[in-house]
């Protein structure tokens, strides 16, 4: 990877023909993205325009031919880097990141939202199968809220896929640019990243009372989950830094984050809320004697 990064880098040639050629090609839109984002991390936006702009063209023809997660992915991990290159924040960056995930959904209700509603319509039949008993046990009211929520918590899962995979592309351009230009930097970075409590409860409540507050605002469970599960992530990565814990502990977390996913992505978004309240990283570097890992890329 560090060998594409260096033939990016070589030219405006060589960097046009990643970044276009990628996101012509199905399926490697988050190349493309990761690409942009390390020009544009590197060169600044005046410089980057060139460049990007041979990308965007490929993307809206896959809009045009009803795909717009190109485009989407593109255009969003930009200005997730440009938030980035400003202001060095990963916090931030995360934040934002739910605000983008909103403007997905929006996106992705306009291009599929008769797709998304036919497949809650029969996950509506199959319902009282799956729930077995306490389906039955709900009432008439209570079932219909509940079938209002599937449509728009399949959006929400959708756009959050697309949050996480904007979120990608953006580390991997981060990833590049410190590979190239200060090796480490992104490990310490990404190390650091932890929540202030009051943005930390803020995700927790946005994840707990959205579907409370009206079934569009359903699409707020998943969209916010991601900033926390990627801080928990950060976390292992840190303690496991800090010598606190084994090394085959991340090897442990990636296998079952992928293998039991439905088990390890809440544990992660719970451990990240904890961590904002005590600060793991913080008071172990206490006792060590030395602070957190930082840098920059």
């Amino acid at each position: 990877m560090r060998a594409l990064a260096e033939f990016i880098m070589r030219g405006r040639m060589q960097a046009i023909f990643v970044v276009a050629g990628a996101a012509a090609l199905p399926m490697l839109f988050w190349l493309s993205a990761a690409a942009g984002c390390l020009v544009l991390l590197r060169r600044g936006l005046n410089d980057a325009l060139g460049v990007l702009v041979w990308a965007v063209l490929p993307a809206l023809a896959w809009w045009y031919f009803g795909d717009p997660r190109t485009l989407l992915v593109l255009l969003g991990s930009l200005g997730l880097a440009l938030l980035l290159r400003s202001q060095a924040s990963w916090v931030r960056v995360m934040l934002c990141s739910v605000g983008l995930g909103l403007l997905y959904v929006w996106a992705l209700g306009a291009v599929f939202g008769e797709p998304i509603a036919a497949l809650a319509s029969e996950l509506q039949k199959v319902l009282p199968d799956a729930l077995s008993g306490a389906y039955q046990q709900l009432s008439v009211e209570e079932r219909g809220r509940l079938e209002s929520l599937l449509a728009p918590v399949l959006t929400g899962l959708l756009a959050a896929l697309l949050q996480v995979v904007t979120l990608v592309s953006l580390m991997l351009g981060r990833y590049w640019q410190a590979a190239l230009y200060n090796p480490g930097g992104f490990g310490g970075e990404f190390r650091a990243l932890r929540f202030p409590a009051l943005p930390a409860m803020l995700l927790l409540v946005g994840m707990l009372l959205g579907p409370n507050l009206g079934a569009q605002l359903a699409v707020l469970t998943p969209l916010c989950s991601v900033p926390l599960v990627f801080a928990g992530i950060a976390l292992m990565h840190g303690l496991v830094a800090q010598g606190r814990l084994p090394r085959f502990w991340l090897v442990g977390l990636y296998v079952t984050l992928v293998l039991f996913m439905q088990l390890i992505y809440p544990l992660l978004a719970v451990l990240a809320i904890v961590d904002s309240l005590f600060d793991f990283r913080g008071r172990a570097a206490g006792k060590n004697g030395a602070g957190p890992a930082n840098g920059e890329g």
